[in-house]
């Protein structure tokens, strides 16, 4: 399966989910993070730095409960994507 390249808006909403994401994990290894989510330090790396700028809900989910951090947060920082 190819993925449509994506969107400036879905880069910037994947960099913004990426900086919340590490701020959030703050002292805390990406090791020790991914792990307690139950996927791979370098799935972690990628979603933070926006290289998977859409990862799954329940990748997303996993993370917030780990990071203590609310859905609703993760989704207020992050700008909606728009397609025409």
């Amino acid at each position: 399966m190819v993925r449509p390249p994506l969107t400036p808006q879905e880069r910037l909403r994947g960099e913004q989910l990426g900086m919340t994401l590490r701020l959030a994990r703050g002292e805390r290894s990406i090791v020790e993070v991914a792990a307690a989510a139950g996927m791979s330090a370098e799935t972690l790396r990628k979603i933070e730095t926006g290289r998977i700028a859409t990862p799954a809900f329940f990748t997303i989910a996993a993370l917030a409960d780990v990071l203590g951090v609310s859905m609703d947060r993760l989704a207020g920082r992050v700008t909606p994507a728009v397609r025409g």
